[in-house]
């Protein structure tokens, strides 16, 4: 695997340094620093002196307004209109109306809506709005729309002009709803499979993700010589893909030739294409070989600007991710000059817009800001729109505008699904299926369109869905009805209650669960073996392979798992990935032909090496004692004589040292944010150090400023003056459950200035209706004024009250009334501790 993996590299190196004038390489032929990429598209005259022109009569409120990106859902068209808007976007699970099934007409009229609004304004040159939407495997949030395999899958089909076709296909899609910027592709080089989002990787080799890069942009976006080309994203800059331990939004600890030759390649490969925009990472990076920090990508000058935009060469936009400027220390999700001063051009800035706004323009009458930053952001916003034609075009001029036929790409998305897939076994020529067998279908995934196609499915987690959200689609259970006949083809989702003499072979299809970003993440402490997370599907191949019968398994994931135990219990073993809505492309491969022989032979191939044990070593850190069960590039093909020989199995409770979940130290921990509820309404209380909140203004209900417990300004102090909670929540539901196997613990550090007179709890929260916890009043008043206390509940005790600690939102929630005054810190979650509080 180390081989394979120099060697692709080394081809990459050397296909980046023929595509454009890059920094000199050492006599290794690795880059010594960030190179100079030649774009497809140049700059040209004309355009720069029309974006000088529209420049030079703007006011700052519309500077800033160009500069600004609030959602849909908060945001109307005249409201575009009046404050100058540059840009909207839809997040996963925003639709128009907020209504999941809006049609592609529903689409097109609301971005109609948004262009005209904005060309309505008082401004000298009114300025065209641009739309933006995380179309990441087809435009995944639209109804009816097809889904095509998730990047990872993609990886094993090692097509270049496949992606390049997808690309295409998606731009259509998106046009077809009148928007016309997508948040693709993914450019993360995955090294963790812990990683929630390594689904979004086309695979863990940098040189196939650089070709990629190329291929996508090329066709989606192209040179904007076509009214179905959209402007594209190289996303997330950078380093995504590197975090430690494969934490999302967490802290890549790579030296800075890893950064430059292996995270970077896929952006040198877009950005040579032409990609217009960037999209900056949530994550960190901190060079310690190389003695330097670059902190949060949010407010990395050296990364953003130093790198990107002047040794690259990028001329587009920068654009935050959503809230990420909250990220930088001193920032809140309404104000950041440090991200605008280190080279962010359009802040996503969901739902605080006006805020912003309002911030941002005082910043730069003050000085904070730089005019010259501010022109600079503009100037490559009106390039981008420029080039991509959008003051000449309104959302409805393209010819697949507002045609729903334009949304569905059937049998292009049942080709990638044809060549994404990779045989781990056939022993016995279990596969490929005779027509005429009589199949048991078994497992929970087999007739789930929401298993088959994962995250960023209509919604952002691609939970909350059923089959019928899935106007254009096929589950792999309906394929093979379709394709062998309802007569031949019985399911029993979990084996029970079948007659082993009524069939021949099982087909069994299990697989994850639906998740994106942070919900995906498996602790450092948790095993990656499926069987753990998963036991019912351990459980239904049991029951099937007791049934004597050939067993195959279509094994539907975002990652490669540890699947030893489901190997040996399985004949036939297929990595399907996360297949989309066309199962029809599974039973192409699986089903013979009419002569017996396969219609299609399987060509898919490993883009990430397959764990053989359930602690496996990072991808890019590979240990010999820890060996891959298949390497990078593995896959059988039909006829190949590859026997599997039975497996050691093995599923520990926990990879070593049980780990901590940090919620809150001075700072939010991602994806947790600190906020203060009563009445039905929040208030998120930002990173803003130094700053005093009174919320509501009209009516408080608590004052929050930031004090010392341990260090410096490291607590949140809350005054209640009326019925209020101090809540950390994540926008997705986590999963504390290995925590509490471990006898896991809700630890905080506490000091109360003026002690409560009523009932004071802590608890959790998983959903409506699901809350539980403890009175800590006791506690608290038993304190003397300005002393530190240490306060730990055992889950347990969450649990004994009804929590369900698999899907918890809020982890901390401190319920109080006045007179209390109290401040919190070092609020984490934290594995073998022993709790000081009685459980109820």
């Amino acid at each position: 695997m180390i081989s394979v993996n120099r060697s692709l590299l080394a081809a990459s190196l050397l296909l980046a340094l023929s595509a454009h004038a890059a920094a000199a390489p050492s006599s290794a032929g690795q880059l010594q620093d960030w190179p100079q990429v030649k774009s497809a598209i140049a700059q040209d005259p004309a355009i720069e002196s029309r974006v000088q022109a529209i420049l030079s009569k703007m006011t700052l409120a519309q500077k800033i307004g160009q500069m600004t990106q609030p959602e849909i859902k908060t945001i109307t068209p005249d409201q575009v209109r009046e404050y100058y808007i540059g840009s909207v976007l839809n997040g996963g699970g925003s639709w128009p109306g907020m209504n999941k099934h809006a049609s592609v007409a529903d689409w097109l009229k609301l971005a109609d809506a948004y262009r005209a609004a904005s060309l309505k304004s008082d401004a000298a040159t009114p300025v065209p709005v641009i739309w933006g939407t995380d179309a990441v495997h087809g435009h995944n949030n639209v109804y009816g729309a097809t889904l095509f395999p998730h990047n990872i899958g993609l990886g094993a089909a090692r097509d270049a002009g496949l992606i390049e076709r997808i690309g295409r296909a998606t731009a259509q899609s998106t046009r077809a709803t009148g928007i016309d910027w997508v948040f693709a592709p993914t450019l993360a080089v995955a090294h963790d499979p812990r990683w929630g989002r390594t689904y979004e990787s086309f695979s863990s080799d940098p040189a196939l993700i650089r070709e990629y890069a190329h291929a996508y942009v090329k066709g989606a976006q192209g040179r904007f010589n076509d009214d179905g080309n959209v402007v594209t994203t190289a996303k997330h800059y950078i380093g995504d893909g590197a975090t430690d331990n494969g934490r999302d939004q967490g802290e890549a600890l790579v030296d800075h030739a890893t950064m430059v030759n292996v995270h970077g390649q896929g952006y040198y490969g877009a950005l040579a294409e032409g990609a217009q925009t960037v999209m900056a990472s949530f994550n960190s990076w901190n060079d310690r070989a190389g003695g330097v920090d670059y902190g949060k990508m949010h407010g990395s000058k050296a990364l953003l600007t130093d790198a990107l935009k002047t040794k690259m060469g990028f001329d587009g936009f920068v654009v935050s991710d959503w809230n990420g400027i909250a990220q930088v220390p001193g920032c809140r999700n309404d104000s950041c000059a440090q991200a605008i001063n280190a080279g962010i051009d359009m802040v996503m800035v969901p739902d605080d817009w006006k805020a912003f706004i309002a911030n941002t323009m005082a910043q730069v009458e003050s000085g904070e800001i730089p005019m010259a930053r501010i022109d600079d952001a503009v100037t490559r916003i009106l390039r981008v729109k420029l080039r991509a034609g959008l003051f000449e075009h309104k959302p409805s001029d393209s010819r697949y505008a507002g045609d729903a036929n334009a949304v569905q790409h059937r049998e292009l998305a049942r080709e990638a699904v044809r060549e994404s897939l990779v045989l781990l076994k056939n022993q016995n020529n279990a596969l490929p299926l005779r027509r005429d067998a009589r199949v048991l279908v078994v497992g929970k995934s087999a007739d789930s369109l929401s298993d088959q196609s994962g995250g960023w499915s209509l919604t952002w987690q691609g939970t909350e869905n059923t089959n019928a959200d899935y106007l254009n689609a096929d589950s792999v259970l309906g394929a093979l009805r379709a394709e062998l006949g309802t007569d031949r083809v019985t399911y029993s989702a979990d084996a029970s209650g079948v007659d082993a003499n009524a069939f021949d072979v099982v087909v069994a299809v299990i697989g994850e669960t639906p998740y994106a970003e942070t919900n995906g993440d498996i602790l450092p402490s948790d095993t990656v073996s499926h069987s753990r997370a998963q036991p019912q599907d351990l459980a239904v191949l049991k029951a099937a392979a007791a049934t004597g019968k050939p067993v195959v398994t279509v094994y539907f994931s975002g990652r490669p798992m540890y699947t030893n135990d489901l190997l040996n219990l399985s004949q036939a073993f297929v990595a399907a990935w996360l297949p989309g809505s066309e199962g029809k492309g599974i039973t192409d491969v699986l089903v013979a032909g009419e002569d017996g022989k396969p219609a299609h032979d399987f060509t898919g191939t490993l883009s990430f090496p397959w764990p053989g044990v359930p602690c496996p070593a990072p991808i890019d850190r590979p240990d010999p004692k820890r060996p891959a069960l298949f390497k990078l590039g593995y896959g059988l093909r039909y006829g190949s004589a590859a026997p599997v020989a039975r497996l050691p199995e093995a599923n520990p409770d926990h990879c070593g040292e049980v780990t901590t979940m940090p919620i809150f130290n001075r700072l939010d921990s991602m994806p947790f944010s600190l906020h203060i509820a009563a009445n039905g309404a929040t208030q998120p209380l930002g990173n803003d150090l130094n700053a005093t909140l009174r919320w509501p203004q009209a009516a408080p209900v608590a004052q929050v400023r930031t004090v010392q417990i341990n260090t410096q300004q490291d607590a949140r102090e809350v005054t209640w003056l009326a019925p209020a909670q101090l809540i950390a929540r994540s926008s997705s539901r986590r999963n504390l459950s290995a925590l509490a196997r471990s006898n896991g613990a809700l630890q905080f550090d506490v000091m109360v200035q003026h002690k409560p007179t009523t009932p004071v709890k802590v608890t959790m929260q998983c959903g409506t209706g699901c809350e539980g916890g403890v009175d800590i009043t006791s506690v608290l008043t038993g304190l003397s004024p300005g002393q530190k206390h240490t306060v730990s509940i055992p889950l347990a005790c969450f649990a004994k009250q009804g929590v369900d600690l698999g899907a918890v939102e809020a982890p901390f929630v401190v319920t109080g009334d006045k007179p209390l005054v109290a401040a919190f810190t070092q609020v984490q979650l934290a594995a073998k501790a022993k709790g000081n509080v009685s459980c109820p």
